[in-house]
Formats: C-alpha cells, structure tokens, sequence
C-alpha cells in the first residue's frame, strides 16, 4: 500500500456526526467536504474516493479527477451519471440502492388507501363543511397491485400490501421470483400485469430501455378502474398520452410522484386533470435518508480499505453498479 492519504471528497454538504464516522473507519483519510461540485474543483485532481449525488457530475467533470478510483453515489437515481466516461476509465460505482424502501413502500400504502378509503374526496367536503355520506368506500383488501420493478422497493411494497390482503404481481427482466409476490411475471408478459391490476406502481430504473414504456397503448391496457402510481422517473411515463387518458376517464386516476420537468410547470395540464394525484418528488423522503446512505458508504469504504492494504479481494461492495448497463 502506498503512503498516501486516502482522498475522499463529497459536493455535498456532510454533518460532523457523518465526517467523524468515515474517519474512524479511515483515521488517516484527507477528507475535504464542498458544498457543491464547483466549490470541489480545487479538490478534484487528485481525488480518490468521490460521494455525490449523481445528478452534478459530466463527462468533463469526470476528466478532471484524475485519480479517481470510486465513485460512491448518495441516491438510487443513476439516469444522470455520464456512464460511458466512467466506463471507459474503469471507475467502481456503487448507489445507496435500497434505502427508500421503507418511505416509498409507506408512501405507496398510503395513497392505496387515501383512493380506496376516499379520503382525498372527503377533504374537500370538510373545505365546504359539507356532510356527505353517500360517497362509496371501498378495501384494500382482495384486490391486485402490479409492481413494475420488483427489486428492493418493489418487494417492500409487495410485503406491505401482502399486510393488507391484497394480491401482489410482480415484473423483472426474467421473470425470476422475489419475496413477498405472489406471481413474478418477465418483461415481455408486463400486458397481463396491466391488464390485472387494480393498482399499477411504476418503480423500474429509467434506462433506454424503459424510457416511456408505459405509453397509450398500455395504459388502455388497464381496467377502467385501476390507477397508476409512478414512483421511478417522469420519463417512464408518456406523460401526454396520460392526461389524454385520464381526461377520458379511460383509467381510476393516476399518483404521480415523479415528472418529466421538474417542478412541474404551474400550467401543465396535469395540475388540472381530475383523479391525478400530485407530489413534488418526496416519496423518498425521509429523516433518516443520510443514515441510511451513510452505512452503505461506510460498509463498502471498508470493503475498499482492506483491498487496498492488503491486495486481497475477498469482500464485496454492496451496490455495485455496471456502467456498461446504467444500474
């Protein structure tokens, strides 16, 4: 092992309690903490170790660390990172893939229940001191959710609708079988998963390959009472051809957490349709967010450590992510 430092540099903003952590599994680590990736350039050149959020780097900022071995992204969204830069240098990436689990599974859960349970209806009766009760309530229970994207938060929905009797469909690339889903079904089958389910969570990586895969003709694929909740990226989604469908009222309604443009334009047409329901990208919000994506970090800096010093490659770092393929 050479003599040098470890350099590890963040462009974000880290608290004292985080600073002292990685320093007690690297004492001797030249840690430099920037706000932002252009107050980092000075520390750039000879970082080793980068953490960032995956939404500032460039295939320009990436020529300018020239030492760059790693690059520890604080998210799970990777459509933003210049892959083809990092590839071609050889640089690790790993992701704090798996931390929204609980706040976006929570989120999911609560908007199954707000639109059974007609709670977003009786708020605007309680606007209008308005006593209704003749709005039909309905259950949870005995109907189908189809979770497109069945990795770790895929399964943490899947194991909280389990708790509330509904049935769970799953889709991954292979079809393969993951906790909590009663049925998996490959990609090439998601029609039957649409046309199945009363609730659609939309929770895949964007990628070219998923880029606007759910369009017209698949949203007319759904039944006419079902909804779609989409928790992935806005460009998942055709966003045009939904507000064509909700309009029509061909689908229940739609959640939608994520957007093409973001903050979504005050005169999108979205902000009027009727059953949308709209958030500002919070699902996987959460106070323990950095905690979370902290221990991933620190899991895999020791895995990194010890290769270092010792040469030996036993360990695996945890989220390793394939450039080559974006996730």
């Amino acid at each position: 092992m050479t003599n040098d430092k470890l350099r590890i540099t963040t462009t974000f903003p880290l608290s004292e309690k985080h600073r002292t952590a990685i320093l007690e599994v690297e004492p001797e680590a030249d840690l430099r903490v920037c706000e932002s990736i252009d107050k980092a350039e000075d520390a750039l050149a000879d970082t080793e170790i980068l953490l960032t959020y995956g939404e500032d780097l460039t295939p320009e900022w990436i020529d300018k660390c020239r030492s760059l071995k790693w690059i520890q992204v604080i998210s799970a969204g990777l459509d933003r990172m210049p892959f083809p830069a990092i590839d071609r240098r050889g640089i690790l990436v790993t992701n704090a893939r798996g931390i929204h689990a609980i706040p976006i599974s929570e989120y999911v859960m609560g908007m199954v229940l707000s639109i059974v349970r007609r709670f977003p209806q009786f708020f605007e009766l309680q606007q209008n001191n308005d006593w209704d009760r003749s709005i039909r309530i309905d259950e949870a229970e005995g109907t189908t959710i189809g979770i497109l994207g069945a990795g770790a938060i895929g399964s943490a929905i899947a194991e909280r609708a389990k708790a509330f009797g509904m049935k769970t469909i799953g889709m991954n690339t292979s079809g393969r079988p993951a906790a909590h889903f009663d049925e998996m079904a490959a990609r090439e089958k998601m029609d039957r998963v649409l046309a199945e389910s009363d609730f659609i969570v939309v929770i895949v990586p964007l990628t070219p390959d998923t880029n606007r895969m759910i369009g017209e003709r698949e949203l007319r694929l759904m039944k006419q009472t079902a909804w779609l909740i989409n928790i992935a990226r806005g460009d998942v989604v055709e966003e045009d051809a939904l507000v064509r469908v909700l309009a029509e009222e061909r689908i229940g309604g739609a959640v939608l957490d994520v957007f093409r443009q973001e903050p979504l334009p005050a005169d999108h047409p979205l902000w009027q349709v009727k059953n949308c329901l709209l958030t500002p990208h919070v699902s996987g919000r959460s106070p323990k967010y950095m905690e979370r994506a902290m221990a991933i970090f620190l899991q895999n800096l020791a895995v990194y450590r010890d290769r270092k010093v010792t040469g030996r490659t036993y360990g695996n770092f945890v989220n390793r992510v394939d450039p080559a393929r974006g996730y």
